[in-house]
């Protein structure tokens, strides 16, 4: 018990110190970009800067927790290695594998604390960073570029089903700007198209400003029945949340609310695959960092000599890329349903943990 203190004691020692070391360089990188796109904005001043890049800083490292970790493992290990308490340990009797039990759950742990209070920070802080933006260019809103097909939005309710499509909108998507809205029957027949340069989410409805509207339903010229109107409101189920699906982040959800926003999604009828695949790689996020903590001692816990110790840490390194490249793709397969969501998302840790298991048994007991 005393030597499982003291190795998660170690270790995070080691995570404390690589998380600070690059903690203070993404900061400074950070900073300097910050500095380069903020510093001709006359209401722009330097604690403005600060405070975007400490915005920001949690994002970083929540994305980076997986790296941290197998830089972490790397750095103990060979510290361990290299001043022999490895080897008393395997003389006094006890195995690599019993000695990596309080590494493993004190990377566990990480994972947890990291899915139940990073995540939701990463989410809050970058909804900060995004308001911070848009007053200090003064454009009203943070304005989201889309492609020559625009944004396509969907809404059901009990008098049909309505389509909506516009060219831009901002973040959150309550504000969207040259839309045009297609309102259909119960049956699927056209009633009604209204095209508008601007829309606004409201409770219960879209109001539309400037807005010219066709019947299409028993019409026979509807151009001849258009009509011009200043204000016009929509019905609408839709809310900000389920409208980011179709152009939003599923970071940008705390994990804690992933669930019911899918709920709602699906009641809408909107797609939430790609939520649904986010919610499951988060949670499988402390197997993924438990592999990646296995990676690392795969190639570094035992005691080497020579010139070695260089070639084994660029292999571990590697082959944590590696993983993390194959995690990302099989999330994008699975965003595209081209593998089950559970599939996608928790393959890749397990078989990094019983690949890296694997190794380690060898190497101990060949």
């Amino acid at each position: 018990m005393t030597l499982d203190r003291y190795l998660a004691r170690r270790f995070v020692m080691s995570f404390l110190t690589v998380t600070g070391v690059f903690f203070v360089l993404l900061s400074l990188a950070d900073l300097i970009e910050q500095a380069r796109q903020f510093g001709d904005e006359e209401t722009a001043s330097f604690g403005d800067i600060v405070s975007l890049t400490l915005l920001n800083a949690p994002q970083a490292l929540y994305d980076l927790l997986p790296l941290l970790v197998i830089l972490s493992s790397i750095a103990l290990f060979l510290a361990l290695s290299r001043s022999s308490e490895l080897v008393v340990a395997r003389a006094a009797g006890r195995s690599a594998l019993r000695s990596l039990l309080a590494p493993i759950l004190v990377v566990a742990t990480i994972g947890v604390l990291g899915l139940a209070f990073l995540n939701p920070l990463v989410a809050a802080t970058s909804k900060a960073y995004e308001q911070r933006v848009t007053a200090l260019e003064d454009r009203g809103a943070s304005i989201v570029a889309v492609d020559s097909g625009g944004l396509w939005l969907r809404q059901g309710g009990v008098e049909g089903q309505s389509v909506i499509r516009a060219e831009r909108s901002n973040l959150d998507g309550t504000r969207l700007s040259g839309v045009t809205f297609i309102t259909f029957s119960p049956d699927g027949h056209p009633l009604r198209r209204i095209d508008s340069d601007r829309a606004e989410l409201i409770d219960g409805a879209w109001r539309l400003n400037d807005a010219k509207s066709w019947p299409l339903g028993n019409a026979e010229v509807p151009e001849a029945e258009a009509e011009f109107q200043p204000v016009v409101e929509v019905p609408s189920t839709l809310t900000a949340d389920q409208i980011r699906d179709s152009f939003g982040e599923p970071s940008s959800i705390p994990i804690w609310e992933l669930p019911r926003f899918i709920q709602r999604l699906k009641a809408a009828g909107l797609s939430a695959r790609r939520h649904e695949v986010y919610f499951q790689s988060q949670l499988a996020q402390p197997a993924f960092l438990v592999a990646m903590l296995l990676i690392g001692a795969g190639f570094t816990l035992r005691h080497n000599r020579g010139g070695r110790t260089g070639m084994l840490v660029l292999t571990a390194i590697s082959l944590s890329f590696g993983l993390y490249f194959i995690a990302n793709f099989a999330e994008i397969l699975g965003e595209n349903d081209q593998v089950p969501i559970l599939l996608a998302a928790w393959a890749p840790p397990l078989a990094g943990i019983a690949l890296s298991l694997g190794l380690l048994l060898h190497l101990e007991d060949g």
